[in-house]
């Protein structure tokens, strides 16, 4: 009997011997599992703007970004007329020397590492503000998103003295875009911009809209460590064709906008020399009253040059 009760002694103190091991190696493993961190994609972009149109980037939290953009005039103006075409081409240094020069001058500022608020000169004496909000940012690890998505939002505002009778709210419109992208990899990005603008007042027509839509679309291409490529074409889809100003004279507007850059990385200064289909500076006249006609050969050259400066304590 005592060996009996010896035996399941033993044995007892064997079972609970190796359950409390097992029960001590399920809590180490527990307390030494890894943590899964989201890994967030950076610079799908190398600026807030691709070229002329917003980007999914934001400056980081703190900085102030200041940017000048210039527009000039036709690189090869065909309405200069015959004979000496080239020779009028080149006395106008193709477009710098036209004497068309529209400047384009704005301040970003991030509060937030999700928010930015800016505010910009656009020449004729007219100024925009905007906001811009990230929704998404593409990452993987704990969670998977495919996409950085970016609501932006502008007023613009006419500052020119006003007409007779004219109401204040008759001089402002605005623009809301959902900024799409995706960096598919180191050398290359992506982005859709369906974008919606609204005019307080327009001129009554059958064809005329208080809102004009348009979808854009914007990529880069990484071509050395400080050296990208960068493009952009919007459509716009309504309120181009057979318009009504208030004179009663008939417009026609363009609907595409096609532009190629080239930007440089200094370390300092973020500098971009492009080519566009337009000769505006402001976002709204260029996606919804373009003139310069793609199958005409009308592009303009144009330079923009970013700095950031670091307000943070």
């Amino acid at each position: 009997m005592k060996k009996i009760l010896s035996l399941v002694v033993t044995g007892s103190l064997f079972f609970m011997n190796v359950a409390a091991q097992d029960s001590t190696q399920v809590t180490t493993e527990k307390e030494i599992a890894p943590v899964v961190k989201p890994k967030y994609t950076k610079a799908t972009f190398k600026s807030t703007r691709i070229i002329n149109m917003q980007s999914v980037e934001i400056v980081s939290k703190g900085t102030l970004q200041f940017m000048i953009s210039h527009h000039f005039g036709y690189f090869w103006n065909k309405d200069l007329g015959r004979p000496r075409l080239l020779n009028k081409n080149l006395g106008q240094l193709f477009g710098f020397n036209s004497g068309v020069a529209h400047t384009y001058l704005s301040l970003d500022y991030s509060p937030l590492t999700w928010a930015n608020v800016g505010a910009a000169a656009t020449g004729n004496s007219k100024f925009e503000g905007w906001l811009k909000f990230k929704l998404l940012r593409q990452q993987t690890g704990k969670r998977h998103i495919p996409v950085t998505v970016d609501l932006f939002s502008l007023i613009a505002i006419d500052a020119s003295p006003k007409a007779e009778g004219e109401l204040t709210a008759n001089k402002i419109n605005y623009m809301h875009q959902l900024l799409i992208a995706r960096k598919f990899s180191d050398k290359f990005s992506l982005q859709l911009m369906p974008t919606m603008i609204h005019f307080n007042i327009v001129p009554y027509g059958i064809n005329n809209s208080n809102y004009v839509f348009s979808m854009g679309m914007g990529a880069k291409y990484k071509m050395t460590k400080n050296k990208n490529l960068t493009l952009e074409y919007a459509r716009q889809f309504n309120m181009y064709e057979n318009l009504m100003d208030k004179n009663g004279n008939i417009y026609q507007y363009v609907p595409d906008l096609l532009s190629i850059g080239v930007e440089f990385d200094t370390g300092g200064h973020l500098f971009q020399f492009y080519l566009g289909s337009t000769l505006s500076s402001s976002n709204i006249d260029q996606l919804a009253r373009n003139t310069s006609k793609i199958s005409e050969g009308k592009f303009a050259l144009g330079f923009t040059i970013n700095r950031g400066f670091n307000l943070k304590k």
